[in-house]
C-alpha cells in the first residue's frame, strides 16, 4: 500500500476552510479513500473503505451528521 499511496493523487477536499483545517482525499484508488493532512503529507494516511467514505460525504453534504 505504501507504494500506491506516494503515486495517489491527492486534492485538497472541498470542505476544508482555511489553512487550520487541510484534508487531503485521494479519489482514484479502488475499493479505499486516503485521507491526510495537508500541513503533514508524510503522516500516515487514513484509509477509509470507499463505502463508509461515502456514507460520510453524503451525511456531511445533508447536514445529518451526527455525534
Amino acid at each position: 500500500m505504501i507504494g500506491t499511496l506516494a503515486h495517489a493523487a491527492w486534492r485538497k477536499s472541498s470542505y476544508s476552510t482555511d489553512a487550520e483545517a487541510c484534508v487531503e482525499v485521494a479519489d482514484d484508488l479502488p475499493g479505499i479513500v486516503p485521507v491526510r493532512d495537508s500541513k503533514n503529507p508524510f503522516r500516515t494516511a487514513l484509509l477509509i473503505p470507499h463505502r463508509a467514505w461515502a456514507s460520510f460525504v453524503t451525511a456531511v453534504s445533508a447536514d445529518t451528521l451526527t455525534a
